[in-house]
C-alpha cells in the first residue's frame, strides 16, 4: 500500500484537475512586504544532544546496534564504534584506518584497569564521570591513554584540590611523570609552603637525592627556623644509612648550618654520630663555628636567611640631623630592599652627639664616641630592639672611624678637640673591654676604613684641617703592627670604603669617581665616575660621619 499526503481540491480547482501544469498555492506573499522574518532558526540547545547520547547509552546497555566489543582484563564492553570515534581520537585513528581492530568485532587493549575502561566509557557516553581518591590516578592515564583532554584535565583539578603534606610529593612525582607542569608545580609550591609537616611523612623518606636537594636548597623554603632543614636531612639520611651516608656533605651543602642557634649546633650537630664520622662535612662545620664568632664578616650563601624564618638583609640608618648646624637626631631605622619599606627600631638612648662612629658586629650595632671627646659606646641588641652601654673607650674621640676584624671592634684614629689622633683601640665583646694596640704610622681623622684578606685598612683621611692624605695604612693583627701600601689615587678625607670579594672599594669625598683596590697585588685601578661631587659629598657624610650602611639578618 502507497500513502500519497497531499490536500484535496476545492471545487473550483475541479476545473483543472485534467491540466497536469497547474501550480498550487496555499497562500500569496507579495516579495515587497518580505521583513526578513519569513525563516525560523531552531535551536534545541545541548538537551538535544544529551537525549541523543543518553539513547545511545541504553542501546549500549542492551547491546543494542553495538558493533564492537573493547575487552579490558577479561571484561566485556560493548560499544559503538561511532560514538568512539566521535568523543576519541585515539578510537577515530584505530577504526578509521586500515588497522586490524577496524575489521574485528572483539579488540582486547592492555595497560588500563577494567574499573577504570568502566569509568571512561561511562563519561564518553553521558558526558559525566564519578572521580574519586581510589580511581583518579587510573581514570587519567585512561584519558590520557584515549586523548580526551577534557577528562584528564578534570582528573588533574582534583588532585590539586585534595594536595595533602601526606600525599604532595607522590602526586607530584606523578605529575611530572606525566608532563603536567602546572600540577608539578603547584605541587611543589605546597611542599615549599608546608615543608615542616611534609617532612614527617612516609613520602619524604622516598625522595630521591635530587628531588631533596630542590627542596633544601630554595629560598622560598617555608620554615620557621633553619633547625628544621637540618632535622629533616638528617631524619632522610637515618632512613637508609649506608646509600644516603656519602651524600650528607652534599646535602648539608644547602643547609644554612651557620644559622642554627650556636647551641643547638654544638649539642645536635656536632654531637650527630654520622657527623662525627664524616670528616668531609668538617668543613661546612667549620665555616658555621666562624661565622658564630665572625658574623657578617664571614659571608656564604649558607648565610643568608630565608625568607619565611621572619629574617631578612636590611639597611639601618643611625642617627644624623635635621638640617646642617641643626639639632642631632636619636633615631634609627632600618630599610628592605626587598619589601620597598622602612621600618623605626629602638631610638638610641641619651645621644645627642655629632660625628660618631658607627659599625655592625655580628649581628649588633655598635655607637662609640662623639663630640665631644666622647667615651660613651653603646651596642643595639638586633633580637631585642634594645641599646645597651657597654665598655667606654680609653680614649675620647669624635671624627673617628671602627672597623671590624675576626670578630673584633677597631676605633681608629679620630679628634680629640686639639690634635688628629693616630691611637687604636680593639674591642672584645666577649670580655666587654678595649684595649690599646699599636697606633698608626699617620694620625688622621675621617678616614676610610675596612677589613680585608685578614688585614684592617685605613685610607685617606685628614692629618690636619687643611691637607687630606693619600696614604693606605694597613694593621696585621697577628702582628701587631702597621705598614703602609701603595697609595690612593685621590687624597681626600670623608670617604667611605667596603670590602666586596677579597676587593675594597672607595667612593665619596670630593671626587666622582670609585676606586678599587686590591690587597693581594697592592695595585688601585679606577672602577667608574658616579654622581656629582656635591652628591658624593653627602653619600660620603651620611655613610662615613652620621649613618652607617649595616646588612644583618633582622626581625
Amino acid at each position: 500500500m502507497v500513502l500519497i499526503l497531499g490536500r484535496r481540491l476545492n471545487r473550483e480547482d475541479s476545473g483543472t484537475r485534467d491540466s497536469p501544469a497547474v501550480k498550487r498555492k496555499v497562500f500569496e506573499v507579495d516579495s515587497k512586504t518580505l521583513t526578513g522574518n519569513e525563516v525560523l532558526e531552531f535551536s534545541s540547545g545541548s538537551s538535544h544532544s544529551e537525549a541523543i547520547l543518553q539513547v545511545f547509552n541504553e542501546f549500549r546497555d542492551s547491546r543494542l546496534f553495538t558493533d564492537v566489543v573493547i575487552s579490558v582484563q577479561g571484561r566485556e564492553f560493548p560499544c559503538h564504534r561511532a560514538v568512539l570515534s566521535a568523543c576519541s581520537s585515539y578510537f577515530r585513528a584505530m577504526f578509521c584506518n586500515d588497522h586490524r581492530e577496524s575489521r574485528e568485532m572483539l579488540v582486547e587493549i592492555n595497560g588500563i584497569l577494567a574499573e577504570a575502561m568502566d569509568s571512561f566509557l561511562s563519561y564518553v557516553y553521558t558526558g559525566r564521570a564519578k572521580i574519586t581518591t581510589d580511581n583518579v590516578q587510573f581514570l587519567f592515564e585512561t584519558s590520557s591513554l584515549f586523548q580526551i583532554s577534557t577528562l584528564r584535565d578534570a582528573c588533574a583539578k582534583f588532585l590539586e584540590d585534595q594536595l595533602d603534606p601526606c600525599n604532595c610529593l607522590g602526586i607530584q612525582r606523578f605529575a611530572d611523570a606525566h608532563a603536567l607542569k602546572q600540577l608539578a608545580s603547584r605541587c611543589r609550591s605546597y611542599a615549599l609552603a608546608n615543608f615542616p609537616d611534609v617532612a614527617q611523612h612516609e613520602e619524604f623518606l622516598d625522595l630521591r637525592r635530587d628531588e631533596l636537594e630542590e627542596y633544601i636548597c630554595s629560598d622560598e623554603l617555608a620554615i620557621g627556623k633553619e633547625e628544621v632543614v637540618f632535622e629533616a636531612v638528617m631524619r632522610w639520611v637515618y632512613h637508609s644509612v649506608e646509600p644516603r651516608r656519602p651524600v650528607l656533605k652534599d646535602l648539608l651543602h644547602h643547609v644554612r648550618l651557620p644559622l642554627l642557634h650556636p647551641n643547638y649546633f654544638v649539642q645536635t650537630v656536632e654531637g650527630d654520630q654520622i657527623i662525627q664520622t664524616a670528616p668531609e662535612c668538617y668543613q661546612l662545620l667549620h665555616e658555621a663555628r666562624r661565622y658564630h664568632v665572625l658574623g657578617n664578616e664571614m659571608m656564604s650563601p649558607r648565610t643568608r636567611p630565608r625568607r619565611s624564618t621572619g629574617y631578612s638583609e636590611v639597611i639601618v640608618v643611625v642617627g644624623g640631623c635635621e638640617r646642617v648646624g641643626g639639632f642631632n637626631l636619636p633615631y634609627t631605622e632600618c630599610y628592605d630592599p626587598v619589601t620597598g619599606e622602612w621600618k623605626a627600631l629602638a631610638k638610641l638612648p641619651e645621644f645627642t652627639k655629632s660625628e660618631y662612629a658607627v659599625c655592625a658586629l655580628r649581628n649588633d650595632i655598635l655607637v662609640s664616641g662623639g663630640r665631644i671627646n666622647g667615651r660613651d659606646v653603646w651596642m643595639y641588641n638586633s633580637q631585642l630592639n634594645l641599646w645597651i652601654r657597654v665598655a667606654s673607650l680609653n680614649k675620647g674621640r669624635w671624627r673617628h672611624k671602627m672597623g671590624v676584624l675576626l670578630g673584633k671592634v677597631y676605633a681608629v684614629g679620630g679628634y680629640d678637640g686639639q690634635s688628629r689622633l693616630s691611637s687604636v683601640e680593639c674591642y672584645d665583646s666577649f670580655s666587654n673591654r678595649w684595649t690599646e694596640v699599636a697606633p698608626m704610622k699617620e694620625a688622621v681623622s675621617s678616614p676610610a676604613v675596612s677589613s680585608c684578606a685578614g688585614k684592617l685598612f685605613v685610607i685617606g683621611g685628614g692629618p690636619d684641617d687643611n691637607t687630606c692624605s693619600d696614604k693606605v695604612q694597613c694593621y696585621d693583627p697577628e702582628e701587631d703592627t702597621w705598614a703602609l701600601r701603595a697609595s690612593i689615587p685621590i687624597a681626600k678625607r670623608c670617604i667611605t670604603a667596603v670590602s666586596l670579594n677579597n676587593l675594597i672599594y672607595v667612593s665619596g669625598g670630593l671626587t666622582k669617581s670609585i676606586f678599587c683596590y686590591d690587597p693581594a697585588e697592592d695595585y688601585w685601578m679606577h672602577v667608574v665616575h658616579t654622581f656629582s661631587k656635591q652628591v658624593m659629598m653627602t653619600s660620603a657624610m651620611v655613610l662615613g660621619d652620621f649613618h652607617f650602611n649595616f646588612r644583618a639578618a633582622m626581625r
